[in-house]
């Protein structure tokens, strides 16, 4: 497996791993997933040769915060080590940003998976995370 930045965006390959996690929110409006990717801070992606196994797509300053925005896998690789490898290469890069965030599914599984690389529940620090979304059928 090789990790390497995801600089050109191939809309086929982003569109089947999004669907194959059941992501189809940001698969029914492809225009905007392209521009996020466009806008973001940095995308790696994990290639097995020219195979796309996952990526992880951060969002941010780069300097005090960075936020995890997107970390997927296609389900045949999950299990494997290519998430673990995705997220570590982000926390190698951002290693002096004093805060790297995510949101994710509340499953025992994603909190052993997050926790074993470092992260904390808000609620563990004395925290609390707020978030406002569209419904999903808006435009």
């Amino acid at each position: 497996m090789v990790i390497r930045d995801y600089l050109d965006y191939r809309e086929s390959e982003i569109l089947g791993l999004y669907s194959a996690v059941g992501w189809t929110a940001y698969t029914r409006d492809p225009e905007s997933l392209r521009e996020g990717f466009g806008r973001s801070l940095l995308t790696l992606a994990a290639y097995e040769g020219e195979e796309l196994l996952g990526l992880i797509r951060v969002v941010g300053d780069g300097r005090t915060v960075v936020l995890v925005q997107d970390l997927l896998v296609f389900p045949q690789y999950q299990r494997r080590g290519v998430g673990s490898a995705l997220l570590r290469e982000v926390l190698r890069r951002y290693q002096r940003v004093r805060q790297i965030e995510l949101v994710t599914d509340d499953s025992p599984q994603t909190l052993a998976f997050y926790k074993s690389l470092g992260f904390s529940p808000l609620s563990e620090l004395g925290c609390v995370g707020f978030l406002r979304c569209l419904p999903a059928n808006s435009p």
